[in-house]
């Protein structure tokens, strides 16, 4: 038996199980996992692969899910998330879907056992364990890349008006500590604390990323929030699919923040 986040037992699925996600990065790597054909449901933000998920059914947003939409797609399983879905909607769904998988990535390495996870329940246990080699070699190369980079204090922003980041106890935080950056605030009770101008003033920053999800951040904003670290060139624009998106992306994720990590250290000397 499979076990997800929430410590329920699950049972192989039949062949014909019918699965809506609520979770964008996980629509994704159900489809790496060859499951697209048992896919009937996806929330407005599920967007890759693209010309596979416009063929979907929409079910609302991650927060706002249209239960009458869902209940209408007869699924089997519903897959949902701790960070990403709320509790009332995995009571609502657990009175009419037979199976709801609760995930919580919370560490780049929580990816095998979500891997796993599906992989045992949908009967893809090899192309799981495809997807774990490839995500234990990505792991391997940017230990080798980054091993010799500098340690940074990081604020990686991920909301304006007000602004928001991250903290410690995040996916983000941890997989930017793959690269020796460490997030700030360094200590938050939130895990998505808000910050004022004046907070953000007095941290310590060496380097300020400026996610492209949940907030579009663009280049407009490099001047603004260079102003308040107070110096632009401090300032970077990330791509927040792969830093924050665990599942298949997190394996180009992971590269890709190799290469940023070593640009940025090459740029400030």
């Amino acid at each position: 038996m499979a076990v997800d986040a929430f410590g329920q037992e699950h049972a192989r699925a039949a062949a014909t199980a019918r699965i809506v996600s609520l979770v964008p990065s996980i629509t994704e790597l159900l489809f790496d996992l060859d499951l697209g054909p048992q896919v009937v449901g996806r929330t407005g933000f599920c967007v890759h692969p693209r010309s596979e998920v416009r063929k979907l059914a929409k079910i609302g947003g991650t927060k706002d899910v249209n239960l009458d939409a869902i209940r209408a797609l007869a699924p089997s399983h519903a897959i949902v998330n701790i960070d990403e879905n709320n509790r009332e909607t995995f009571d609502a769904l657990n009175a009419f879907v037979p199976h709801v998988i609760v995930t919580h990535p919370n560490a780049p390495r929580d990816n095998l056992h979500l891997y796993r996870l599906l992989g045992d329940i949908f009967d893809r246990v090899e192309a799981a364990r495809r997807l774990a080699r490839d995500f234990e070699a990505a792991l391997a190369s940017i230990a080798r890349t980054c091993e010799s980079l500098p340690a940074k204090s990081v604020l990686y922003l991920i909301w304006r008006k007000p602004w928001m980041t991250v903290s410690k106890d995040t996916y983000i935080s941890r997989t930017l500590a793959l690269v020796n950056w460490e997030t700030l605030p360094r200590d938050s009770a939130a895990r998505y604390p808000s910050l004022s101008d004046d907070d953000i003033r007095e941290l310590p920053i060496d380097l300020c990323l400026l996610s492209s999800e949940p907030y579009a951040f663009r280049d407009k904003h490099l001047d603004e929030v260079g102003r308040l670290v107070g110096a632009r060139e401090n300032v970077r624009l990330i791509d927040g699919e792969l830093i924050s998106w665990y599942g298949s992306r997190a394996i180009e994720g992971i590269d890709y923040l190799a290469r940023f990590a070593a640009a940025s250290s090459e740029a400030a000397r």
